[in-house]
């Protein structure tokens, strides 16, 4: 009974006491908080990888693909058709797209996926990245509704906001042409209508009415008339090259953007066969808007229902590649969260690219695939498909991967870091563990006339060596609790500490720009905080163990003597 006693006695009464309960409870606290954001970005990041890959892929080597899609399926169903839950064939390339944007045009490098949407859909979350099917918030508020219902498959065309966007364009583009409007004004000046032009000339929202665009386009009709009226000077009706060979000018011709090509469609307000899911990170860029309180906001440079132009190379068997361009529409926004796909990646519908690359046999119809994507029942069960897959498919042309190891330098860099942190954060504790053997150590002198006198009647040096020990556990049982606690709250609420701190600083502590998260992402594993804090415990008692032994040794009259 008396262990108990002395113990709580020193820990009550001694203020050294409280700095190593502090040491732990913060080592305790930071690790579990540091661990549980790790983990929430670990696993947003692997979610957002898988969303792109289907659980297993099935690639073949070349840019021609394979002529054999059929066959090639068959031989996958036929190898582990009872652990497929979905498959569908698509076709990859790189490429480069072009648009107009502030009067200039921007060619960006992109990867083209040819992709059926329904079959897509099966393997992997496509509707929940696509922007039509997602509500608009801002400052939680819904700002727009989704423009497509969430019960709607995934297909091609164009939303009923895009199609009105896309009237409206066209109807200004003819408007354009009527008033001549680069050769009135001349060539690099605006027209009248430019907050108004197509292709994020503007952050203004498309127009939602017919009525509206009308409006729109009544007004910008009357306010050019006046605009040319002022700006065209009074010229006499005389034949200009009577004056002298000075003014025998030439208007210049302007090139189209995109030359007509065979599948223009007829009528200009319907799209181009060829359909387009962009990535929102490739045709948009954030940022800060002075005027409000520098909130985020996101500027569009293409919509969807412009045109753009893609260009890429032909992929005819047994050919040199050549180059081939084909004109797009924009049907959809693409948004998987992750800025290495957001900014690179261009869905296509797949016939059109294998249309365009040559891939479609003119002797079947058929059309060639580069990869085929596969949906599991089980993802326990990839190891034993990609046994079967490599032995049913010959080596060499063909390589199959799960979607982890097609992503595995960006995973295990992930986890190394996860694990190097971990172990500089334990540090912290092993520090705390430290300044306790220290302070025991001086406990241990200051207290040995109390320890003789213990000793002289009758007490054990087992008994003595167990007063340290229980004080030692104390204090990291005391440490790690208030740590637990402390670091759990602070997960709960360090969103709402962000922004506290970003308040006071007035410095954007997580900016969403550079992170590509709306909030901080955490996950707590029970584990994990289970085996913190008891390694807190048994980093106390270890720093406890030695000044323990040194007074469970001292005997009763040196003790008394020293005093």
């Amino acid at each position: 009974m008396y262990k108990i006693l002395l113990c709580l006695r020193y820990l009550r009464t001694r203020y050294i006491a409280l700095a190593s309960i502090i040491s732990v409870m913060l080592g305790v606290a930071t690790m579990i908080v540091v661990n549980s954001v790790m983990s929430g970005f670990s696993g947003e990041m692997r979610e957002r990888l898988h969303g792109i890959l289907a659980d297993v892929i099935v690639e073949t080597s070349g840019i021609e693909g394979s002529h054999t899609a059929d066959e090639d399926m068959a031989i996958v169903e036929q190898a582990a058709g009872q652990f497929i839950k979905a498959m569908t064939a698509t076709v990859e390339v790189y490429g480069m797209m072009s648009f107009q944007y502030a009067g200039q045009y921007v060619t960006v490098p992109v990867t083209l996926i040819g992709i059926d949407p329904k079959g897509k859909a099966q393997v992997g979350p496509l509707v929940q990245y696509l922007d039509s099917y997602q509500e608009v918030v801002e400052d939680g508020v819904v700002t727009r509704p989704p423009l497509r219902s969430a019960d709607e498959p995934p297909g091609w065309e164009l939303t009923d906001a895009a199609k009105e966007y896309r009237k409206t364009w066209v109807e200004m583009q003819r408007w354009r042409e009527d008033f001549n409007i680069e050769d009135r004004y001349g060539v690099g000046h605006e027209p009248p209508f430019h907050e108004v032009s197509p292709a994020g000339a503007t952050d203004a929202p498309p127009f939602t009415s017919t009525e509206q665009a009308e409006e729109v386009i009544t007004t910008s009709h009357s306010t050019a008339a006046e605009e040319l009226d002022e700006l065209t000077p009074e010229v006499p009706a005389t034949d200009l090259a009577s004056q002298g060979p000075e003014f025998e000018t030439e208007l210049p011709e302007f090139p189209d953007a995109f030359p007509p090509t065979d599948e223009e469609p007829i009528d200009p307000e319907d799209p181009f066969p060829a359909r387009l899911y962009v990535g929102a990170g490739k045709i948009s860029f954030p940022w800060r808007d002075p005027e409000n309180e520098g909130k985020v906001k996101v500027h569009w440079m293409v919509r969807p229902g412009d045109d753009v132009k893609i260009s890429t190379v032909s992929a005819v068997a047994g050919m040199p590649p050549e180059p081939r361009h084909f004109v797009a529409t924009v049907v959809d926004v693409f948004k998987s969260g992750m800025s290495e796909y957001d900014a690179q990646l261009v869905f296509c519908n797949r016939e059109e690219l294998q249309k365009a690359r040559g891939m479609i046999d003119p002797n079947t119809g058929k059309g060639s695939i580069t990869s085929i994507q596969i949906k599991l029942k089980d993802y326990q069960h990839a190891d034993e498909v990609i046994r079967r897959l490599q032995a049913a498919f010959p080596p060499g042309r063909y390589v199959v991967k799960t979607w982890e190891q097609k992503q595995g330098p960006l995973l295990a860099a992930v986890e190394i870091e996860s694990a190097i942190l971990n172990v500089l954060l334990f540090l912290i504790i092993t520090v705390a563990g430290f300044g306790i053997l220290a302070i025991f150590f001086m406990i241990v002198v200051e207290k040995t006339r109390d320890i003789g006198i213990l000793k002289a009647l009758g007490a054990s040096s087992g008994g003595v060596m167990t007063i340290f020990l229980s004080y030692g556990l104390a204090l990291g049982v005391v440490g790690s609790g208030v740590g637990v606690v402390i670091g759990l709250l602070f997960v709960r609420y360090i969103n709402e500490i962000e922004e506290a701190i970003t308040w006071l600083t007035g410095r954007k502590v997580f900016d969403e720009t550079i992170y590509y998260f709306p909030t901080i992402p955490t996950h707590v594993e029970p584990g994990m905080v289970v085996g913190v804090a008891l390694g807190a415990m048994i980093i106390a008692i270890l720093a406890s163990v030695l000044p323990a032994r040194r007074a469970a040794r001292l005997h009763p009259v040196e003790a008394l003597r020293y005093e």
